[in-house]
């Protein structure tokens, strides 16, 4: 079982790296975003609940993400083989939790991706990626409230992975094909 956490601001490209990191190693790619746009749309009742928090630019409670992953791992028996985790943890409180989750499952955060993109291009990047797609949640006053959340929450999540030497911090800008080759070779490098 290999466990990959992709790690990045909004905008850096890990839903993109993600689907390469699947192709390559196999993985399960559980995508936080993705799970709670789907309940969003499905009209749920959690999908209400993370509409409220995603809508003003806010990260969804611990507790509730949690709980959401626990059943994702539980009802899904490909994840046994490992997991790409892309858009979790966001906080280190998830990151604890996280761990504990695998820690009763006899596994492991293995390694931890860290896309760095400068700000100006992510925002650049999101309001492109509103236009294209539509996401309602890619508008400058909710870009910026996202970029604030993350410099605030989520970003001291890059000395946590540190501290673990799990993380490997890539530069998320340039060609797709160049960024996905870094990623490979660190990690190819550090597995066991």
């Amino acid at each position: 079982m290999y466990n990959l956490v992709v790690f990045g601001a909004p905008g850096s490209g890990k839903g993109t790296q993600s689907a390469r990191l699947i192709d390559e190693y196999g993985l399960y790619h559980i995508s936080t975003g993705e799970l709670l746009r789907d309940h969003i749309a499905r009209d749920t009742a959690l999908g209400k609940v993370a509409n409220e928090y995603i809508s003003k630019g806010h990260l969804i409670p611990d507790k509730l993400m949690v709980d959401i992953l626990e059943h994702t791992l539980d009802s899904n028996p490909e994840t046994a083989g490992g997991v790409i985790f892309d858009g979790f943890p966001r906080t280190i409180e998830q990151a604890d939790a996280l761990n504990e989750m695998l820690e009763r499952r006899g596994a492991a955060v293995d390694a931890v991706v860290g896309l760095e993109v400068e700000d100006k291009e992510l925002i650049e990047r999101l309001l492109k990626r509103g236009q294209e797609s539509g996401r309602s949640d890619d508008n400058i006053d909710t870009i910026n409230e996202r970029l604030k959340v993350y410099n605030n929450q989520t970003a001291p999540l890059r000395e946590y992975y540190i501290r673990q030497g799990k993380y490997h911090g890539v530069k998320g800008s340039g060609s797709i094909d160049d960024i996905f080759n870094d990623i490979r070779q660190r990690l190819n490098k550090g597995r066991k």
